[in-house]
Formats: structure tokens, sequence, C-alpha cells
């Protein structure tokens, strides 16, 4: 009689289970901030097409929008709020946030410092 083996054996089960738990355990935080950076990619991107918009309507018409519905080609993605516009002498700045994103924003200066962060450079969207 041949004794063949079939099968694993528990304690072989239960080592792969502890593995698979293990790199499981290091992957998932890693991912875990992933929407949140896509988010925050998404309003900065927002604000850089704004900075586009504005330069263009400034070209146009010689003076910066402070509305976007009026004249400007411009559209927030999803879930981007539409940014709140503060126009000075020859300088402006905006802000704007995200409805998945609890108290966080994200701001940009054009020719001024930036609402959020001051030692930004002039254009440059930061978010805090």
């Amino acid at each position: 009689m041949r004794n063949t083996r079939r099968g694993f054996t528990l304690i072989e089960l239960l080592i792969v289970v502890v593995i698979i738990g293990i790199l499981a355990a290091i992957a998932i935080p890693k991912f875990a901030n992933t929407k949140s950076k896509a988010y925050i990619a998404a309003m900065k991107s927002d604000l850089r097409n704004l900075v586009t918009a504005e330069e263009s309507y400034f070209s146009d018409s010689a003076v910066y929008a402070t509305d976007t519905s009026k004249g400007m080609k411009f559209k927030p993605s999803t879930g981007v709020a539409m940014p709140t516009i503060a126009i000075f002498s020859g300088a402006w700045l905006a802000t704007n946030t995200h409805s998945q994103l609890a108290n966080f924003s994200c701001g940009i200066g054009v020719n001024t410092t930036n609402p959020l962060v001051t030692s930004a450079g002039d254009g440059e969207p930061v978010c805090k």
C-alpha cells in the first residue's frame, strides 16, 4: 500500500493565512490616502485651469472676472466647489473646496500672496 498525501495540513493553511494577513496589513495603509490625494489633485488642477481662464478673460476685456459664470469658460471638476475669487488692482486670488474633504481647501494667488500659505510662489496652488 502506498501512503499518498492529499491536500494541505492545518498548520500549512494557517501559515498561508498569516502571511496574507501580514501583506494586507502592509498594503492597506499605503492605499488609504489615494482618494484624498485624487481630490486634492482635482482642486489644484481646477485652480490652474482658473488661472488660464482668468488670463484669457483679462486679455479679452482688460479686467479680471469675479464671477466665473459671466463670459469665462470655466467649469470645476466633479465634487469641487466653484472657486471664490477676490480681485485687487492687477492681482487676484481664489480658493476652492471639495465636497468629500471636510475642513480642507486649496488657494492660489496671482500677483499677490497665496491666501492659505504665504510662502507659496506666485500662481502656485497650495492646499491646507
